[in-house]
């Protein structure tokens, strides 16, 4: 195993389910838009790409063939390693199976793992039934995806300890941390603080911040010894009122952070490490 030190994973997370490009015309929609980011971001310095899916017309969809053909995108180019995590929330309920097929059958080295149900204040339940949630742990234990454990609050991280304990999820589990959403805890240090005390001794873990809190939970994470998330999905910006010109531009700031503090974005093959993947050869 190589020096994984001073290396910190990036994650690219597209487009969400939320963003428009009415928000911003830089957000992808299409297969072919999706999979040019991921593969673009790739080469900036991103170790994994979280994907989701749109309609043609941006409505987030969690049909099974985009996902495939996105998918199928980014393998074909073959000097591309990064490994792919695929949600599970393509949209803010659906039909258990359908939320579970593209993983079962696309075989992405993670996939998204949202640890519970969030009101979205004036916009929706985000449903994440415990139903739903031993169902798809055990699926992915079945079909060897790990689990990118996605954390709005508390709660969440102790679910997770529930699910360890009655084998719904494996431990070490990674947790990716998300602030400033509708319902979920805000964008705050002391958050990201007490989020990283809770979690069980041995996990790896990420942090990102919405919008205005994606530089300061950005920088809090890198001292605290955390990997990043960045991207359309969360933040719309490059500086306030700055729309970013792409998923790539976001990367590359995210590595001269890195870079500012004397670390690297660690390769895809050393984020397998780090997470213990096993590579998917296809």
């Amino acid at each position: 195993m190589s020096d994984l030190k001073n290396k910190r994973i990036i994650t690219a997370a597209l487009c969400g389910s939320w963003p428009t490009k009415d928000m911003n015309p830089a957000v992808p929609y299409t297969p072919e838009e999706i999979a040019d980011e991921a593969y673009n971001c790739w080469k900036a310095g991103a170790a994994i790409v979280h994907i989701h899916a749109r309609e043609a017309d941006g409505a987030p969809s969690i049909r099974y063939e985009l996902y495939e053909d996105i998918v199928n995108r980014i393998r074909a180019h073959k000097d591309c390693d990064v490994c792919i995590n695929i949600t599970s929330s393509g949209r803010e309920c659906g039909p258990d199976e359908e939320r579970i097929e593209p993983i079962q059958k696309l075989l992405p080295e993670l996939c998204s793992y949202d640890a519970g149900t969030l009101n979205w204040q004036n916009r929706t339940i985000f449903e994440n039934s415990p139903r739903f949630l031993e169902k798809l742990g055990r699926a992915i234990q079945e079909c060897n995806v790990k689990p990118e454990i996605e954390v709005f609050d508390a709660g969440m991280i102790y679910n997770t300890v529930y699910y360890m304990k009655t084998g719904v999820l494996k431990a070490p589990c990674h947790y990716q941390i998300v602030l400033g959403c509708a319902g979920g805890m805000t964008s705050t240090v002391e958050n990201l603080v007490y989020l990283r005390s809770i979690m069980p001794e041995g996990s790896t873990w990420a942090a990102c911040g919405i919008s205005s809190g994606h530089l300061p939970i950005m920088m809090a994470t890198i001292a605290m010894g955390g990997h990043l998330r960045v991207g359309l999905e969360d933040n719309l910006y490059m500086d306030r009122g700055v729309l970013a010109k792409s998923n790539v531009e976001l990367v590359e700031r995210a590595v001269k952070a890195l870079a500012l503090n004397n670390l690297e974005p660690a390769t895809p093959d050393e984020a397998r490490q780090i997470l213990g993947l096993t590579r998917k050869v296809f």
